[in-house]
């Protein structure tokens, strides 16, 4: 499923992404893979920056359904108010890009504002003409923080 963007909701590098965690105080990465995922190929690691990545699932592993509480459940993991800009990543950048879209439509209903940003590439990029990930672009073949539990 691709998703288009809508009015508030611009694209960014991974590289831009981490500059703008850098030097936004209050800017919030949210991680939208499965934590199967976030187990077998790790997550980014902000712990540099003094901040840590929100994993919230979009799509619910084993059967990929919308979560639906995701909404609420970042609204919870950021106290409640937007911070002034959200980046969402996920493994290739579709699903953070749909989960930013239904962000920005349910946060503007609720009288919200941020700034969202889908970081391209996503954490494990595209694949490569061996078909394996994490080698042609991504968070990881970046060269950007990342670790696994």
């Amino acid at each position: 499923m691709t998703a288009s963007l809508s009015q508030n909701v611009i694209e960014e590098s991974p590289l831009d992404a981490w500059s703008g965690l850098t030097n936004i105080t209050d800017a919030v990465l949210v991680d939208v893979r499965t934590k199967a995922e976030w187990s077998f190929t790790g997550i980014p690691d902000l712990s540099a920056l003094g901040k840590q990545v929100i994993l919230l699932e979009w799509r619910q592993y084993p059967d990929m359904s919308v979560n639906d509480r995701f909404v609420e459940d970042l609204l919870e993991q950021v106290g409640g108010s937007a911070p002034s800009k959200i980046y969402f990543l996920c493994r290739s950048g579709v699903r953070s890009l749909q989960a930013a879209n239904m962000v920005d439509q349910a946060f503007s209903a609720k009288g919200m504002s941020a700034q969202y940003i889908n970081v391209l590439e996503g954490f494990e990029g595209d694949l490569n003409a061996d078909r394996h990930r994490g080698l042609t672009n991504g968070w990881k073949s970046r060269g950007l923080a990342w670790g696994q539990t």
